[in-house]
């Protein structure tokens, strides 16, 4: 079976064993939520941003897919799999890079028709529909939530903010991530993109999330991990919090991040948060 991309892909290299991948050295940094606003950043670069003029803040939008949990290693160990089988680029396997610049926060629909562009359009999703079986029975051993989020949700939770769970994984992906990450109560509206008229990076999910709590697109930012989720935002007039989870931090700032972040304790968002202080008072969580 051909190849759907350019030649010039690193597809001839094969990646690591899968114990060696995604092992990148990240720095863990230990903040108090309870005290936010004495996190010493310097904030000039985010108040400079759309993002200082969010106040006072008044919801949240998440991506799920490598922003609430990094379950990039998931997908990508079971896309390498499945598109070996089949012969994808003559059985070579696919690399981390060649993955995160052509499948990562793409749309399953225009994956199939990208990765397999030959191929009779219900034999590729269905080949989609595999995949996704394949993550859904590897992420109960191997899903994990990213740093800081639950304490990050135990401040949006005391706040009263409102918030969404906004994804172009099918629902019962998303459901499932959910439930592994203890989150399917906290968010109270889950759009998927394939329910809407058009999938990120259109901005139609993120404006359904919009409409369906009522916040203002003047009062909410997002999280996004993907240069797709980010434009999709972005083409949604809501700025964007780019988590630099995977992919690289220039792919990220050319979609339209107003921030970079390495996870949900990194002192920029906590020193920014601190700037958009709703207005019930922080307790130590």
């Amino acid at each position: 079976m051909p190849a759907a991309f350019a030649p010039s892909l690193p597809l001839h290299v094969a990646p690591p064993p899968a114990s060696q991948l995604w092992r990148r050295g990240r720095k863990t940094t230990s903040v108090s939520w309870g005290r936010m606003a004495a996190v010493p950043v310097d904030m000039a670069a985010v108040a400079s941003s759309t993002l200082s003029k969010l106040a006072p803040l008044e919801a949240i939008l998440f991506d799920i897919d490598g922003t609430l949990c990094d379950s990039d290693p998931i997908h990508f160990c079971a896309f390498r799999e499945l598109l070996q089988q089949v012969g994808f680029n003559n059985g070579v396997p696919i690399t981390e890079e060649f993955y995160s610049a052509n499948i990562s926060g793409g749309h399953n629909d225009d994956l199939a028709r990208a990765l397999f562009p030959d191929m009779d359009h219900d034999k590729a999703m269905k080949f989609m529909d595999d995949k996704e079986a394949l993550f859904r029975k590897l992420a109960p051993e191997q899903l994990n939530a990213v740093d800081g989020l639950h304490e990050l949700c135990r401040w949006i939770e005391h706040h009263k903010l409102k918030r969404a769970a906004v994804t172009n994984a099918p629902r019962p992906n998303a459901e499932l991530m959910l439930s592994l990450l203890g989150l399917t109560d906290f968010f109270p509206v889950l759009i998927i993109g394939s329910e809407c008229d058009r999938a990120k990076p259109f901005p139609d999910p993120y404006l359904k999330a919009l409409e369906l709590i009522d916040a203002s697109p003047d009062h909410t930012f997002i999280f996004e991990d993907s240069a797709s989720g980010i434009r999709a935002g972005v083409a949604a007039n809501v700025p964007v919090v780019g988590l630099t989870t995977r992919n690289p931090d220039k792919v990220l700032k050319d979609a339209g991040a107003s921030l970079l972040i390495e996870d949900f304790q990194d002192p920029k968002l906590l020193s920014m948060l601190a700037e958009l202080e709703p207005t019930v008072a922080v307790e130590q969580v």
